[in-house]
């Protein structure tokens, strides 16, 4: 495949397109194949001879996966996603022209899973030289995978067997992957709600299923519903693949801020298996009510936690943190009517100089609010006081 001419190339393409062969179609359309290091089949110009080979739209559609080869020879990712949009123009011209049939599913994949990284590349080739505006060519390739997700989507008329919304979880993922990048995660809402309410959405395969509940999942972190983001993620992460540690240990890094939320502190054994240490001291500062060394942990690995886009998540556990602060007060005074002192003195041992009652009273009143603390502030006595039975409930049941 790596060493046959055009003609022999075309000669193929137009038989696994007329004998409906799918997954052939997509090998040949498909930049993760062979045949694209193909010096024979990298041109500039091949639409002549895709013409006489190849009938309308199918010869357009090759002609510019062909003329995307060339540019992609060349390292020029703007012009290869340029020509990357003409196969997904045309392809769904004969996409939408297959009635009750979805052959062509694992072409659609193809070309549009090629079209989102070429877009991505081409953005950053533009960015290196200082041309473009961030984001822009991703958009544009959303508009082309929304057009395909709409034909997919609208598919009532075929059975299940052989109906388009077998393609959409794939689509949703791709254009989870550019919202997310682009940072237009509101965008996420109608698509979710599309499978919500599908049929097939326990159907789909696992591979696309983990890839969606990691993205949902994560969504669900930045809107701080924390319970059903521990649900999606940890179904990524236990649906996983074995092999793929890469990926385990990036559902991880959404996970564990969601787990620690929640009450649930990952062991150190797990951290050191992913590679996931700069997790380590922040871990055993929440669990020990240690705000000093919480702020040093955050501050130790900004970088890496503002970079996988968690640092103000993890600022949230500032709040557990003081919750196990002051339940160390609890157990170390051993009475129900605790001193506000008491609280400030634990703090300025916490190097938090800069705190007066007044801020002790406000962080309780949080607590109080959030259902971390039973009890209420009597502000004559100057005490906090809590309920004689369980007055520090456990964190997985008040969130």
């Amino acid at each position: 495949m790596a060493h046959i001419t055009i003609n022999q190339y075309l000669q193929q393409v137009y038989e696994a397109f007329d004998n409906h062969e799918g997954s052939f179609c997509a090998e040949l359309l498909s930049f993760k194949h062979p045949h694209v290091a193909n010096p024979r089949l990298q041109l500039a110009s091949p639409e002549e001879k895709c013409q006489q080979v190849l009938e309308p739209p199918y010869d357009e559609m090759v002609a510019a996966h062909l003329r995307c080869t060339y540019a992609v020879a060349n390292h020029d990712f703007v012009e290869a996603y340029k020509f990357q949009t003409l196969p997904t123009t045309s392809f769904l011209k004969a996409f939408q022209s297959h009635k009750e049939e979805n052959w062509a599913l694992s072409v659609m994949f193809a070309v549009t899973l090629d079209l989102r990284i070429f877009a991505n590349n081409a953005e950053q080739q533009l960015q290196k030289k200082g041309k473009g505006q961030p984001g822009d060519m991703l958009e544009k390739a959303a508009e082309q995978l929304m057009s395909c997700f709409r034909v997919c989507a609208s598919d009532n008329r075929a059975g299940i067997d052989d109906s388009k919304k077998w393609g959409m979880l794939f689509l949703i993922n791709q254009l989870f992957k550019i919202y997310f990048k682009i940072n237009k995660l509101h965008l996420c809402k109608p698509l979710i709600r599309a499978i919500d309410s599908s049929t097939l959405k326990d159907e789909y395969s696992m591979a696309q299923r983990v890839t969606y509940k990691y993205y949902v999942g994560r969504k669900a972190m930045f809107d701080s519903d924390f319970k059903p983001a521990e649900e999606y993620l940890s179904f990524s992460f236990q649906h996983c693949h074995r092999s793929s540690q890469k990926n385990k240990r990036m559902i991880l890094i959404y996970l564990l801020p969601v787990k620690m939320l929640l009450g649930h502190m990952p062991t150190h054994q797990l951290l050191r298996k992913y590679d996931l240490m700069q997790f380590a001291d922040v871990t055993k500062a929440v669990s020990e009510g240690n705000l000093l060394l919480l702020n040093e942990a955050l501050a130790k690995h900004e970088t890496f936690f503002i970079r996988c886009g968690i640092f103000l998540i993890l600022e949230k556990l500032k709040i557990i943190t003081y919750r196990n602060l002051y339940k160390k007060v609890y157990q170390l005074l051993r009475t129900h009517q605790l001193p506000l002192d008491a609280f400030l003195v634990a703090l300025r041992m916490m190097k938090v100089d800069e705190v007066d009652i007044d801020e002790v009273q406000c962080i309780l009143a949080n607590l109080i609010y959030m259902g971390h603390i039973k009890g209420y502030i009597s502000h004559q006595h100057q005490k906090l006081v809590v309920s004689k039975q369980n007055p520090f409930p456990s964190l997985s049941s008040v969130s």
